[in-house]
């Protein structure tokens, strides 16, 4: 056996159990997509979203420090990571605005045109040269969006618009994470994102809580903190086991976890214009992490 297939060999299974970990982490983010439209009709939205940071921020500090102690809180980047908190728990907000309108696979879909924005950016701002290939997918993506939102007919509202804004958002908080990962640890950022998220949240606690007498919202709110906890863990556990550009592609699983998971709580079945704007997204994401993974292997030979 060659060197360059022995080290092939070694890599396989690290990079097989990331993307495992992946599709695990897109099952409980479409859980808790599911979970937080189900319960948004009896729960104010920003309790629910200060419950499900409190959750992750403890959950996390609990995990965190025992491992690496109080030197985990050690930043010369505070300010950028509270940002990155702010525009994390924005993104949550318009997520969860927004699946209280829509229903959740199409959702989903529109949320996963966010990795197509970011090229965007990159040839905007950092002016990264974008193939016209590249720009194809792009287009396509936009335009499988369009395909289910359809501006112009009877099912067009303003909440159709709202996913958009989180893909702005999200992306935004996307780059910012890649820069700051180059410098910062993946758990400092992680319990600064928590903490950011829940005590800003918390300073609208007081006008918008809600006494709940059913023990079953508990249940179902402890229920979104838990899979929204263990679902970015096994995202950071994938990311140390494989490139991202391998494990793009498995994010797309999302978008069928959370199709099932409209099927089989609200009974909604997409129609057919839909089923093909999510499958133009899913495409055109999917060969976007193909291509990258396809020009950083040529790269280094070129």
């Amino acid at each position: 056996m060659s060197g360059r297939a022995a080290a092939r060999s070694l890599r396989q299974p690290h990079a097989t159990a990331g993307i495992a970990l992946v599709v695990g982490a897109s099952a409980c983010f479409a859980a808790l997509d599911t979970t937080t439209k189900f319960i948004s009709a009896s729960v104010p939205l920003l309790m629910a979203l200060w419950f499900r940071y409190f959750f992750q921020a403890v959950a996390t500090t609990v995990v965190v420090l025992p491992l690496r102690g109080m030197k985990a809180w050690r930043t010369r980047r505070l300010v950028w990571h509270i940002v990155r908190g702010i525009l994390l728990l924005v993104s949550s907000l318009l997520a969860f605005v927004s699946l209280r309108y829509l229903p959740v696979g199409e959702f989903t879909a529109i949320v996963m045109i966010t990795p197509l924005v970011i090229t965007l950016l990159a040839a905007r701002l950092l002016h990264e040269q974008v193939s016209l290939l590249r720009w194809a997918l792009v287009i396509g993506g936009f335009a499988g969006t369009l395909i289910i939102i359809r501006p112009g007919a009877g099912t067009f509202g303003w909440a159709s618009l709202i996913p958009l804004a989180l893909v702005a958002s999200n992306a935004a908080f996307q780059v910012l994470t890649s820069r700051l990962a180059r410098t910062e640890d993946p758990m400092t950022m992680h319990l600064y994102t928590g903490w950011t998220g829940t005590i800003a949240a918390f300073l609208a606690l007081p006008f918008v809580w809600t006494p709940l007498h059913d023990p079953w919202l508990w249940a179902w709110l402890c229920f979104m903190g838990l899979v929204g906890t263990v679902g970015h863990f096994m995202l950071i556990l994938a990311y140390y086991r494989a490139p991202a550009a391998v494990l793009t592609p498995y994010l797309y699983a999302q978008i069928g976890f959370a199709m099932l998971g409209g099927v089989l709580v609200f009974q909604h079945v997409p129609d057919h214009l839909s089923l093909f704007g999510i499958g133009m997204i899913a495409f055109c994401g999917a060969a976007g992490a193909w291509l990258t993974v396809r020009e950083r292997r040529d790269g280094p030979a070129a």
